[in-house]
């Protein structure tokens, strides 16, 4: 995922790498290292919503309250870590059953036909400070482009039932044409009923498995 290079209050070890005449000196924080592990999104609480202006004037949210993924996390080596994750489109929720219900037509998701949007990760990198950067392949209506996610490492702790979990909270912009999302509607002073631009959120926490 590439979100554990956040340094704790522990002592990172200090580990020289040698290559040719020039040495580099990695930091790895056994505390981070041992996050180390396949994980679970635990769906109940974490959030997968989005954000469209509407109208030109204000801005309609949403979620998809139906999602699963799975993530592997490298601590010591952060671009080995690895995330995917499924949406069930006929989950969408903003609150007004008419509007879902245009959403899930064939106007805009066409739900019947493709009930899953999916993300796929291929690459991550640090942005700095605690921000990193995770990009990969999103797939919606069976087009698929890539799509950089920009996160925040929230933490990790252990739950009052034992089981450790990370969280992390990140966004991105997309163009909803890019993935053939193109219905919209004139208006009659000007401009168009749905905005192109769609802003992603993502709200996670994830279990380590055993």
């Amino acid at each position: 995922m590439g979100i554990f290079t956040r340094r704790s209050q522990t002592t990172p070890v200090q580990q020289a790498v040698t290559t040719g005449a020039a040495v580099a000196t990695l930091d790895v924080d056994p505390a981070l290292a041992a996050l180390t592990g396949d994980y679970v999104i635990d769906a109940a609480h974490s959030s997968i919503g989005f954000t469209v202006r509407h109208a030109m004037v204000t801005n309609v949210r949403g979620s998809f309250a139906e999602h699963e993924g799975a993530l592997y996390l490298d601590g010591a080596d952060p671009s080995r870590s690895t995330a995917s994750i499924d949406v069930k489109i006929a989950s969408v929720d903003t609150g007004i059953a008419d509007r879902d219900g245009h959403l899930r037509s064939a106007d805009f998701f066409d739900a019947e036909t493709f009930p899953l949007m999916t993300f796929r990760s291929t690459a991550a990198s640090r942005v700095g400070g605690d921000t990193y950067r995770i990009t990969g392949d999103l797939t919606i209506k069976d087009v698929t482009r890539p799509l950089s996610i920009d996160l925040e490492f929230n933490g990790s702790a252990t739950d009052v039932y034992g089981s450790e979990r990370v969280g992390f909270e990140g966004s991105a912009e997309i163009l909803r044409s890019d993935w053939g999302l193109t219905w919209n509607a004139a208006l009659e002073a000007g401009g168009v009923m749905v905005s192109d631009k769609v802003k992603l959120t993502f709200d996670i926490s994830a279990v380590k498995q055993a």
